[in-house]
């Protein structure tokens, strides 16, 4: 990575797979954005399904606006879309359960020794 210009602060973009995760560190100055940013950083490249204007940005863990101002040091972290809705996978493991029976479903009781 280049040396600092010094108008400008070092941040971090972070995007996960399941198989593979990246951090690039980059360079940000007050006049950019952080869609700006993720695109010079190069990780469109290595990640060719990012899709800018259907995924959310985030700084560390908290989803932010495009045009949100950036600190030295910020991760800025680009957010996949679920594959499911948690909601509905908690609901479908509550039905499960409720079938199955509380404490362990179809298991016969061990039978006592003689």
């Amino acid at each position: 990575m280049p040396s600092k210009p010094a108008d400008q602060i070092e941040v971090e973009v972070a995007y996960a797979r399941a198989d593979k995760q990246l951090i690039i560190k980059t360079f940000a100055t007050s006049d950019d954005n952080l869609r700006d940013v993720v695109v010079r950083s190069g990780i469109t490249s290595e990640f060719p399904e990012i899709d800018l204007d259907n995924m959310q940005l985030g700084i560390f863990g908290k989803v932010a606006k495009l045009t949100e101002k950036l600190h030295p040091g910020d991760r800025i972290e680009i957010y996949r879309p679920l594959l499911a809705d948690p909601k509905e996978v908690r609901r479908r493991r509550a039905a499960e359960g409720k079938r199955m029976g509380r404490g362990g479903g179809d298991l016969e009781p061990k039978s006592k020794p003689d």
